[in-house]
C-alpha cells in the first residue's frame, strides 16, 4: 500500500519535466541500491553481530581495520533503515567495551547521518517515502517549528525509545544546516547508545545480572520515551502541519 500511495501521487511520465524525470529515476535507483545493499550486506551483517562471540573474534582478528569496519557497519545501518541498530550497539559494547564501543557507534552514526541528510536534501521527500509511509512523515512535522525546532530535535534524539531512523531522514526536509544538525543530534544519541554498549560490555565480561538490570531499565526508559514521543506527535503532528511537496518532490521551504 505504501508504494501504491506514492505512485498515485506521481504525475504521468509524459507530463513530467526533464528535471522531474531525473529526480524520479534517481529516486528509483536509490531504492534499488538500498535493497541490494540490504540483501547482500545487511543480512550477513545482522547474522554476524547476532553471534556475539564470533563477532568479537572477528574484530579482534582485524585489529584497527575491524574498528573501521564496524564504523562502516553503523553507517550502513543508518542509511539502510531496514537494518536494526540495537544489535549493533550491544555488539559494540561486547566486542570493544562500553566506552570505545560508544565512540565507534557515534562516529559511524554521524557518517551515516551525513549521508542520509545530504541524500534527502538532493532527492527530497521521495527518499524518505522509500522507507516510511506518508502518515509517519507527517507525524514528525512538528520539527518545522522555527523557535522550538532545535530543542525538539535534541530532545527527540536524546530520549531513548524514539524512532531515530525516521527522525534522521525527516531532518533533511527541514531548514536546519547540516553542521548545526550534527552538533545537536550526535551528542543527543549518547543515552540511547550507551545503555546498549554498557549492557553489551557486561555480557562480554560475564556479568549477566548487571546486564539484565541494564537492559530492563533500558526497556522501561525506552517505553516511557516512546509514550512521550507519541504524545508530542499527537499534539503537534499530522492533522495541522502536513509536510508538503514541491514541484519535483522536494519539501517546501516552510519545512
Amino acid at each position: 500500500m505504501r508504494w501504491k500511495s506514492v505512485l498515485d501521487r506521481l504525475p504521468r511520465w509524459s507530463r513530467m519535466t526533464s528535471r522531474q524525470r531525473w529526480v524520479l529515476a534517481g529516486s528509483g535507483a536509490f531504492v534499488l541500491l538500498l535493497l541490494a545493499i540490504f540483501w547482500f550486506a545487511g543480512r550477513p551483517l545482522v547474522a554476524l553481530v547476532s553471534d556475539a562471540d564470533r563477532f568479537r573474534e572477528w574484530v579482534a582478528d582485524k585489529g584497527f581495520w575491524g574498528q573501521l569496519a564496524f564504523m562502516g557497519m553503523m553507517t550502513l545501518q543508518i542509511v539502510v533503515a531496514f537494518i536494526p541498530g540495537e544489535p549493533l550497539d550491544i555488539a559494540a559494547g561486547y566486542a570493544f567495551g562500553a566506552w570505545k564501543g560508544t565512540v565507534l557507534c557515534l562516529l559511524g552514526a554521524a557518517g551515516g547521518s551525513i549521508g542520509v541528510f545530504l541524500l534527502v536534501r538532493t532527492l527530497g521527500v521521495r527518499a524518505v517515502e522509500a522507507f516510511f509511509p506518508r502518515e509517519k512523515i507527517d507525524e514528525v512535522s512538528f520539527l518545522r517549528e522555527g523557535r522550538r525546532r532545535d530543542l525538539l530535535l535534541f530532545l527527540a534524539f536524546f530520549i531513548p525509545g524514539t524512532p531515530k531512523d525516521i527522525l534522521t531522514y525527516v531532518s533533511g526536509l527541514t531548514r536546519i544546516s547540516l553542521g548545526r544538525w550534527l552538533l545537536l543530534t550526535t551528542p543527543a544519541r549518547i543515552p540511547s547508545i550507551v545503555t546498549s554498549t554498557i549492557g553489551g560490555d557486561a555480557l562480554g565480561v560475564g556479568n549477566f545480572a548487571f546486564a539484565a538490570l541494564v537492559f530492563a531499565a533500558t526497556v522501561v526508559i525506552s517505553g516511557a520515551g516512546l509514550l512521550v514521543y507519541r504524545r508530542v506527535c499527537l499534539l503537534r503532528g499530522a492533522p495541522d502541519h502536513p509536510v508538503e511537496r514541491g514541484e519535483e518532490g522536494q519539501c517546501r521551504t516552510d519545512c
